[in-house]
């Protein structure tokens, strides 16, 4: 009788032991979870960039009028018979 509970208590340790830090324990899940969450965020920022990227390939596929901005802004293209101006800010100085 005196070992009996000592016995139960080791058995209930035993028993808790895979739910605590065993292979699908309760930190292990949180992890899990974590990660998932991480993930998906990630997955959403992606989802977003690719949508705009499907739009711009749309936009240069259907019409000229993406194709000429895109050659005015990144390029410097200007039409014929056309006049450019480039307006410059004074930088200020630095301290």
């Amino acid at each position: 009788m005196r070992f009996l509970p000592h016995t139960l208590i080791a058995l209930i340790i035993a028993i808790q032991y895979p739910l605590w830090i065993g292979k699908g324990s309760w930190l292990r899940v949180w992890d899990v979870n974590q990660q998932l969450a991480e993930q998906k965020n990630k997955n959403t920022k992606l989802a977003q960039r690719n949508a705009g990227l499907d739009a711009d390939v749309r936009d240069l596929k259907e019409g000229l009028v993406a194709v000429e901005e895109r050659a005015r802004v990144e390029l410097g293209m200007i039409k014929p018979n056309e006049t450019y101006y480039q307006i410059l800010e004074k930088q200020k100085p630095k301290l």
